[in-house]
């Protein structure tokens, strides 16, 4: 299991001291970008990415909600990405996104696909044997502090089943609304990575981030 926290839940007057927290008890550290347009939201450019980067030298999770993903896949390469998800949404259909995961891989990075809670994980069939990692929004995109969606784990028995019955190697990646009351059974339900913000952030860094790894 990956714990990865979003940065996007920090104190922003404490940014340095919260990720050097964060790179000594997390794998991953999952960053948001929200462009005001695929989802309501703005969050940060590439230039926080490659500060983070100087202070951190954890696995950077670049998870883009952007209308133009193919454009800033390229902008958060340059910025220190080690895996860019975009959206199936912000794309036309699967060869969009067939080819954007290409591209991106072409980059020498990882490429991951995510999906809204209201979009039917089977539309992602013909992509999964191509991505390195799928992500299950488990609550609408665009902002943090929501409620975890219950619905979501039957997207986890999914696409944990057609990991097996087709021998893939997906990452599959949960955000949105995890804490230590539904990790064990997103675990369970075949969560591997687990982005945990407004969770990891209120409180004690070490402890939350300790009391997730030992569910």
């Amino acid at each position: 299991m990956l714990i990865c926290p979003s940065v996007l839940a920090c104190d922003f007057t404490d940014l340095k001291y919260q990720v050097e927290e964060i790179t000594k008890y997390a794998d991953w550290l999952h960053y948001d970008v929200m462009d005001g347009h695929f989802v309501p939201n703005i969050s940060f450019g590439p230039a926080i990415l490659k500060d983070i980067k100087k202070i951190s030298d954890l696995f950077m999770d670049v998870h883009l909600m952007v209308s133009d993903p193919e454009y800033y896949a390229k902008v958060f390469y340059d910025a220190g990405a080690d895996l860019i998800t975009f959206h199936l949404e912000a794309l036309k259909g699967e060869d969009e996104a067939l080819n954007l995961i290409r591209k991106i891989q072409l980059m020498g990075i990882k490429a991951g696909i995510s999906i809204r809670p209201k979009t039917d994980v089977r539309l992602l069939d013909n992509i999964l044997k191509e991505v390195d990692l799928v992500l299950v929004m488990s609550v609408e995109p665009g902002f943090g502090g929501q409620s975890f969606i219950e619905s979501s784990l039957d997207k986890l028995d999914y696409l944990s089943n057609y990991k097996k019955d087709y021998g893939l190697s997906y990452i599959i990646e949960i955000d949105g609304g995890v804490s230590d009351k539904n990790a064990k059974a997103i675990i369970e339900h075949g969560g591997e990575a687990l982005v945990a913000g407004s969770y990891v952030f209120k409180g004690n860094i070490k402890e939350n981030i300790e009391r997730l790894r030992n569910i």
